[in-house]
Formats: C-alpha cells, structure tokens, sequence
C-alpha cells in the first residue's frame, strides 16, 4: 500500500503529526509513507525511517512573490509524485485539500465539516473522521490515522511511544544537565518574557541554552545571555542540529510553538508555556507538562492581542522544573 501524508505546515503541526508513522508501519509494515511538506519544513522529516520519501512544495515561496504562475506551477507538480492507494490530509486547510485533490490516489480521507477551522475543504475528501476541533492536537491525529487506516491507536500506546525524530549532527555541546530555552514563536503575544527567563535561569543554576530563529530572537537571546552566567546564546542552527540539541537536553522550557513540541517527539522533559493558544496543542506526560495563563480560549479564533501568558510566574516555572529535573538529571 501507497500512502501520502499531507501536512505542509508549521512545524509544530508536523512535528505532533510524525507520531503516527511509527503505528503505520507496526500494522502495515510493507506499506510505502510518502510525507508532502513545504520545503522549508523538509528538515525536520528527514532520517526517519518510516518515510519512504519526502515530497516538496513551495507554496509559501508563491505566496511570498504573490506570483499566480508559481503557484500554479508548485500545484502542477504534485501530480509527479506518484500514485497513491490512499491520501490523509492531516491538516485541514482549502490549500492542504486541493494538494490532496491533486495527488494521483484512488482513495481521499480528513476531517469532516464539523471537526476543522476552514471547513470548505471537507469537501474533497472521499471519506471523514469526525473529532471534536477543541480536542487534543495528538488524539486527532491518532483518530483520523486510525479510522484511515483501521487500525487502533489508544492512549496507553502515545504514552508509550518511541521517539521519532532522528538527526545526524554532531554539534558540540555542554555537558549535562543543561536546559534549553525557546523564546521565539510566530506571535509575539505567544512569546514568554526574555527578564522572566533570566529569572529562571538564575534560580535553577543550570546551563540554559538560547536556541532562536531569526534576527529579532538572535538579539534577545544575546541579551538575555549578557544579563545571565547560566544563559548561553546558542548560533543559528539547522533543524537537524536543534533535533540534536534537544534531543540531549535535561529538560526543554518554551512557549507553544513548533521546538519546543520537538522535546515530546524525542522523550525529553519538558515545560510548555501557554497565553494565547490551548493546552490542548501538546499531549501532557509526567515529564511533559503545560503552564497555561488563566486567559480563556476561543480554539475557533484565537485573540493574538491576548499576552496574558506574561502572567506566569518564574517560580512556577522553577518550581516543576526543579521535580523534573530531579527525575531526570
């Protein structure tokens, strides 16, 4: 069996999406996985052994130059990739659904009408799961898996899962136990305070590595390590060598966004900091849990003017970091 995974995008939602390839291949071992993704993504797939191939599309580069004809060139290039006996769109949008209609596949399944935000794209879909859109970001995508595929994904196994992000890097790093920090998110609203994390990093004493993504989060990051001994700015890094980072880090603390999801994917402690966005984003573990504000939720539309996430106290913090630590030093 031939299937296509669409999820183009961000990288949290591809990075909560991974999980269900290592139940795939458990009932359907001889099956081929391709995974379409934007481009800028493609990193983060890489040297999984599940994927079969890893299929590009640059619809964010069309969107950029607000070009007609590259879009239409990104879209006629989906129906080189192949032909498939099945198609899961995993994310829901009308752009991931016209991939999906576009791919060469005897068979379309995602979300119904009711189950996701821009609800047009149920409609090209030969089959739909039914799950609530405030439900957990993991158990729908366990639901939808499982329906597509009949096979069983509870609970007790994403408890139990493996790890499933691999790297090849070798960066150098400092000895354990250091904690990484994600400061920087597609919202600013989402974002923890960089004096908040200092704070953090001086009550725990431990070796805090700043990992950030562009200019704005490389200064903040450099400050925040001139105003700190245990703060550690660390270079620009590829995916592959984040994946590496995190992936031997004692505990990782970071706002909702796609990093700091990465320390789930790799059983690495973590400490989720929630404002704007649902706790329902994240499957929490007993070394992987969610600091939310007390700040309420539309999941239909979220208020990006909502910082409340400035609320949570550096002593909450420290304070489940201290346990977590201690059960994994």
């Amino acid at each position: 069996m031939r299937i296509a995974i669409v999820k183009l995008s961000a990288l949290g939602d591809i990075v909560n999406s991974m999980f269900v390839l290592q139940f795939i291949k458990k009932y359907h071992p001889t099956s081929k996985i391709d995974w379409i993704v934007e481009k800028r993504f493609k990193g983060i797939l890489e040297n999984n052994p599940h994927i079969d191939q890893i299929q590009t599309i640059n619809l964010n580069e069309a969107k950029k130059n607000k070009s007609l004809k590259l879009l239409y060139q990104e879209l006629a290039s989906v129906k080189k990739f192949g032909e498939y006996d099945l198609v899961i769109d995993f994310q829901g949008l009308i752009k991931t659904a016209i991939v999906s209609k576009l791919i060469r596949s005897k068979k379309i399944i995602g979300f119904d009408f009711n189950s996701i935000r821009e609800k047009l794209a149920s409609y090209f879909y030969d089959q739909t799961v039914n799950i609530g859109y405030d439900q957990n970001t993991i158990m729908r995508n366990a639901k939808l898996t499982s329906e597509a595929l009949s096979l069983k994904i509870s609970k007790d196994d994403i408890l139990s899962k493996d790890l499933y992000l691999f790297t090849l890097s070798n960066l150098q790093l400092p000895e354990k136990p250091y904690i990484v920090f994600v400061i920087g998110s597609t919202w600013e609203s989402r974002n923890y305070p960089k004096e908040k994390y200092v704070e953090v990093a001086n009550l725990l004493k431990k070796d805090c590595l700043v990992v950030w993504g562009n200019e704005q989060e490389k200064q903040k990051a450099e400050w925040m390590e001139a105003e700190s001994s245990y703060v550690i700015a660390m270079p620009k890094l590829s995916l592959d060598d984040l994946k590496w980072v995190i992936s031997n880090a004692s505990l990782l603390i970071g706002s909702d966004t796609g990093p700091s999801h990465m320390s789930w994917a790799l059983n690495i402690p973590s400490i989720i900091l929630f404002g704007p966005t649902p706790v329902e984003r994240m499957f929490q573990t007993l070394s992987n849990k969610a600091l939310k504000s007390n700040s309420k939720i539309n999941h239909m539309r979220l208020d990006k003017k909502d910082f409340s996430i400035k609320e949570i106290s550096a002593d909450e913090i420290v304070k489940i970091a201290t346990d977590l630590l201690k059960e994994n030093p």
